[in-house]
C-alpha cells in the first residue's frame, strides 16, 4: 500500500512538472507574441535556427566559400562549395603535409535531413571529358535526380550535368569561350567591351550564377551571370539554346553601366551579377539583378511582369542575391537572401512585399556573413549558405505562421 502511494505520489509530481513546462513553453510563446504585437507585428512564417545542424564533417574537411544550395525530391540538401582554393594557407595543414588538420572537402556534398554527409565529390580531374568550373558557383538538382553546376571564373563559360553519384552527364558551352578578343583564356577581365561571345551568344555563357529546371516543359533557365547580363533558356537534355533575355524583356546589350546610384531611373539592363532565375508553381521566372538591388518578375518567353526594389541604397555588392519560395500548394511566401545587409526577408510572393526579415551579421548560428544561396525542404525548413569568409551551411527550422516582428534579429531557438 505503501509503495502504490509512493508511485502515486511520483505519478502526480511528473504530472505537476509536465503541466509546469507546457506553461512555460505557452507563457513564453504569448509573451513573444504581445511583444511583436506591440511592435508592430505580422503573421508570417516563422523559424528558428538548428545550432547543431549540420554534423561535422569527416576527415577534417573544411567548407570553402559556400555558393549554392537545393533541396531534392528525398529531403537532401546539396551544396557545392570553393574547396581548398578559398582555405587560408594556415586551414590547409593536410594538404602541405604539415599537420593532422585540415583540408578543403570535396566541392559538391550531400546531406541527409539528420545533418549526415551521404555523398561527396567534384573537381578538376586529369583527363576527365568535362571542364571543371575555376570558381563552382549555383547548383541545382532536376525532377530526373541530375545535378547542375554552373561558374563564375574568368574562363567559365559553360555548365555541367551530372549524376547524383558525380557521374558525368553533359556540358553546355566551352570554357575559355567568352573572353576578350586575342586575350589569354581565363583572363579575368572587369571590363566587358570588346569580348568575344557575349549576351547574345547562342552557344556559351559569361560566368554563369544558377540552373534552374522546369520539369514541365524540360527546360534550364541560366542566369547568365557575372559577365553576361542576361536570363537564358536551354533545352535540359541536349543543352540547346532556345531563348533569352535582359532586364525588362529587352535584348541584352553588354555596353558598360554606369556606376549604380539609386537615385537615378532603373538601368534597361541587368547589372551583373544576374544572380538568380528561379520559377514558382503558377510559372513566373523571378530574376534576381543582385547590384540593381531589384527582384524582376518575367512570363517563361520572357515578358515583364512586374518589378521590385529590396534596401535600394545598397551599393557594392547589391541587396537580392537568391529568393526561394514556401512549400504550400500556392507559395504564398518567398524568401529573399541579401548577402550585404545579411538578413533573409520573408516576403508576400503576389505583391513582392517583406513581411518580416530575420538574421544579423556575425559568426554564432543564426547570424550570417554574407548569405548568398538560400532553398527549401518539403516541411517548409529553410537552408543557407554563405560565402567570403562566411564558409558555412545552416539550417532554419520552420515553425508555422505566426505574429512575428518585423525585424526578427537572431531567431534563436526559445526555450
Amino acid at each position: 500500500m505503501r509503495n502504490l502511494k509512493r508511485s502515486r505520489n511520483l505519478f502526480v509530481g511528473a504530472g505537476f512538472v509536465a503541466l509546469l513546462a507546457t506553461f512555460a513553453i505557452g507563457q513564453a510563446v504569448l509573451e513573444r507574441t504581445a511583444e511583436a504585437q506591440a511592435g508592430g507585428a505580422v503573421q508570417a512564417p516563422r523559424f528558428e535556427v538548428d545550432p547543431m545542424w549540420p554534423r561535422p564533417l569527416p576527415n577534417h574537411w573544411l567548407l570553402g566559400q559556400t555558393i549554392g544550395v537545393w533541396v531534392d525530391a528525398d529531403d537532401h540538401v546539396w551544396i557545392v562549395h570553393r574547396s581548398s582554393a578559398t582555405l587560408a594557407d594556415n586551414e590547409k595543414g593536410i594538404e602541405k603535409n604539415t599537420a593532422e588538420c585540415c583540408a578543403g572537402a570535396p566541392p559538391v556534398l550531400e546531406f541527409d535531413q539528420a545533418g549526415n554527409l551521404l555523398r561527396h565529390w567534384g573537381g578538376p580531374v586529369p583527363g576527365a571529358p568535362y571542364e571543371w568550373p575555376d570558381s563552382n558557383h549555383g547548383i541545382f538538382i532536376d525532377y530526373k535526380g541530375n545535378v547542375w553546376i554552373g561558374g563564375n571564373g574568368g574562363p567559365d563559360s559553360h555548365i555541367l550535368k551530372f549524376t547524383k553519384d558525380g557521374k558525368f552527364l553533359m556540358q553546355a558551352g566551352k570554357k575559355g569561350a567568352r573572353r576578350k578578343a586575342g586575350a589569354v583564356a581565363g583572363a579575368n577581365e572587369g571590363d566587358v567591351t570588346g569580348f568575344v561571345g557575349g549576351s547574345n551568344d547562342q552557344v556559351s555563357f559569361g560566368r554563369v550564377a544558377k540552373i534552374f529546371v522546369d520539369q514541365k516543359d524540360n527546360e534550364a533557365y541560366i542566369s547568365d551571370g557575372y559577365l553576361n547580363k542576361r536570363v537564358a533558356v536551354l533545352d535540359a537534355d541536349t543543352g540547346k539554346m532556345k531563348r533569352w533575355w535582359g532586364a525588362y524583356g529587352n535584348k541584352p546589350d553588354d555596353t558598360p553601366l554606369a556606376a549604380y546610384d539609386p537615385a537615378a531611373p532603373p538601368a534597361q539592363q541587368f547589372r551583373n551579377p544576374v544572380h538568380c532565375a528561379d520559377m514558382s508553381v503558377d510559372r513566373f521566372v523571378y530574376v534576381c539583378d543582385r547590384v540593381g538591388d531589384r527582384l524582376q518578375v518575367f512570363t517563361p518567353d520572357g515578358k515583364f511582369v512586374k518589378e521590385n526594389f529590396y534596401e535600394k541604397n545598397t551599393k557594392n555588392a547589391g541587396s537580392v542575391w537568391d529568393i526561394a519560395f514556401s512549400k504550400d500548394p500556392q507559395q504564398k511566401y518567398m524568401y529573399l537572401a541579401d548577402g550585404k545587409n545579411e538578413k533573409v526577408y520573408v516576403m508576400l510572393r503576389d505583391t513582392l512585399e517583406v513581411l518580416t526579415s530575420f538574421g544579423d551579421g556575425g559568426r554564432q548560428p543564426g547570424q550570417f556573413f554574407a548569405v548568398h544561396s538560400i532553398a527549401v525542404d518539403s516541411k517548409g525548413n529553410l537552408y543557407t549558405t554563405e560565402t567570403y569568409q562566411g564558409r558555412r551551411l545552416q539550417k532554419f527550422v520552420y515553425k508555422g505562421i505566426q505574429m512575428v516582428p518585423r525585424e526578427q534579429g537572431v531567431v534563436w531557438p526559445i526555450k
